[in-house]
Parts: structure tokens; C-alpha cells; sequence
């Protein structure tokens, strides 16, 4: 397989991120690739925000991942600093390649770097395959999480 790149995205990646997260069930519900206008608008904002890295997976000038990581300063747990994994996405054709864990192994190593002392996530409760890939690669099932849709 050919070499991999993680790095920031660009502007011009936000169709081939749009499409990924629209490539399942749950996204097809709640995306709309055919008006970037929104995406657009908060990449500009995800842009403006250090605390804030949406990251693409690149093999072959391809975009074949991505992830959210944000850093949050906190009180809790001494004042510790935490990262938030969001909307993790893997090409269709990637999957079962080993480039979600790479993406993940990605984002705590970065989280380290940022001298975070806890990663987290949620995922929806749907999703029992993550939920077994998130606990192979450490991670516990240790909260309830909860949403109120505004």
C-alpha cells in the first residue's frame, strides 16, 4: 500500500470530507454534500480556533480519512488539559486497511505532544463496530453521554 499523509485540511478537501461523512446510515440522515455553503463556513471557524485540528488521512493525493481533534482546557483533574476525537471517517475503500488506526494512534500521539492527560470520545450507540475498534486500541466505555438537539 502507498505511503500515507496526515495533515491539516485545506479548503479544497471539505467535498471529499463531506461525502465521507454523508457514506453511512446516520451521516446520509444529517449531511447535505450538495450545499457546502455550511461546511464551508465552519471550516472557517474550525481555521480561526488553535485549539481546534480537523486532519485528513491523504494516500495518493486521495483523501481517504478524517478526524476532529480539540484540545480543551479544563479545571477538572487538576486543571488538565483533554482531547475530544469527533467524526472520525474512513473512505469506503479504506476500511479494514488499518487507517482508522492509524488515524487514531495519530490523535494520541498529538494529544501527548499537547501534554493532554485524557483523550475522549463519543460514539453513537449504534455503532457497535467502532465501538469494539475504539476499545482494541485502549479506550473504555466509562460514561453515558447524552445530546438535546437545539
Amino acid at each position: 500500500m502507498t505511503e500515507l499523509e496526515i495533515r491539516p485540511a485545506a479548503e479544497k478537501d471539505i467535498p471529499a470530507i463531506v461525502a465521507m461523512l454523508a457514506d453511512d446510515p446516520l451521516g446520509a440522515q444529517r449531511e447535505s454534500p450538495d450545499d457546502l455553503a455550511p461546511y464551508l463556513a465552519a471550516f472557517k471557524r474550525l481555521s480561526d480556533d488553535p485549539n481546534q485540528h480537523l486532519m485528513v488521512a491523504v494516500r495518493e493525493e486521495r483523501v481517504v480519512g478524517t478526524l476532529q481533534l480539540t484540545i480543551i482546557p479544563g479545571l477538572s483533574r487538576r486543571g488538565a488539559l483533554r482531547s475530544v476525537i469527533e467524526a472520525v471517517r474512513i473512505h469506503a475503500d479504506e476500511r479494514g486497511s488499518g487507517l482508522g488506526t492509524q488515524l487514531i494512534e495519530w490523535t494520541i500521539a498529538e494529544s501527548r505532544r499537547q501534554n493532554c492527560q485524557l483523550v475522549q470520545l463519543t460514539s453513537d450507540s449504534s455503532r457497535t463496530d467502532a465501538h469494539r475498534f475504539y476499545e482494541r486500541l485502549g479506550f473504555t466505555p466509562s460514561h453515558v453521554g447524552f445530546k438535546l438537539a437545539l
